[in-house]
């Protein structure tokens, strides 16, 4: 059975190679340094099975990179989980309504592992016609 893939989006170098240390072991992990390089990954063709992105992040924030995500047909049920030390009440109202879940900084890398297991696990809803 093939790994699921999990796209870290994050500025910080120590905070990646956190994250990417504690997924790693149970996911296939790419990282993307800014939401501009997460969409050059995406054009790419590849689809994570979710996404863990920061907010504040030099040129494409993470806010503008949901935006595009859920504007987009190809990734707009792509689970997200937004990682920021920011509170999630300063986020856009339309863009918190796009969240899968929303970890506050300092986190449990853990509990994190266990959000990502619960989301990536779920089976993804189908219309029946």
């Amino acid at each position: 059975m093939m790994k699921k893939t999990v796209l870290i989006v994050d500025d910080s170098i120590p905070m990646r190679f956190l994250l990417e240390s504690f997924v790693g072991k149970k996911y296939k992990v790419f990282s993307a340094m800014d939401g501009l390089t997460a969409m050059m990954w995406l054009a790419k063709g590849n689809v994570p099975d979710i996404i863990v992105t920061d907010i504040q992040m030099p040129g494409m924030s993470g806010w503008e990179l949901i935006k595009y995500l859920s504007g987009n047909a190809l990734y707009d049920d792509i689970p997200v989980i937004v990682l920021s030390a920011s509170q999630i009440e300063e986020a856009p109202v339309e863009l918190r309504m796009k969240l899968t879940e929303f970890v506050s900084k300092p986190f449990d890398p853990i509990k994190l592992v266990d959000l990502v297991d619960k989301h990536v696990e779920m089976p993804k809803l189908t219309v029946q016609q």
